[in-house]
C-alpha cells in the first residue's frame, strides 16, 4: 500500500481507490473529505464499531473498503433514518448475507 496526498491524487481518484482494494491509503482528513461527511460523524463510526482500528482514528491509514463501508453506513442512516447503532447491526447482517450467498453452490 502506498500513502498519497491530495496533491498527488484527486478526490475523484480517491473515490475510485475504494475499488482498488487497498492500493491507496488515506489519512483521517482525506478520508473525511472523501466520505463527504463531518469529522465528528466519522469518529462516531469508530465509537459504534462500524469502523475499527488499533490506532486512534486520527492516525489510522484508511483503505478503500473502509471508505465503501462508511458510504454505505451513511446511505443506510439517511435512507432508513436509522441511528448509528442500528446501522452497525444492518451492516453486520448485510455482510453475513453476503458471506452465506458466497457459500451457496
Amino acid at each position: 500500500m502506498k500513502h498519497v496526498t491530495l496533491h498527488e491524487i484527486t478526490i475523484a481518484e480517491v473515490c475510485y481507490a475504494e475499488a482498488l482494494d487497498g492500493e491507496y491509503t488515506l489519512n483521517f482528513e482525506q478520508f473525511v473529505q472523501a466520505s463527504g461527511q463531518e469529522a465528528a460523524w466519522v469518529l462516531q463510526l469508530f465509537e459504534h464499531d462500524i469502523l475499527s482500528s488499533t490506532t486512534p482514528p486520527q492516525r489510522h491509514q484508511f483503505v478503500g473498503d473502509e471508505l465503501a463501508r462508511a458510504r454505505k453506513a451513511y446511505r443506510l442512516q439517511r435512507d432508513f433514518e436509522a441511528s448509528l447503532p442500528a446501522v452497525a447491526v444492518m451492516l453486520d447482517l448485510l455482510e453475513e448475507i453476503q458471506t452465506l450467498r458466497q457459500r451457496l453452490p
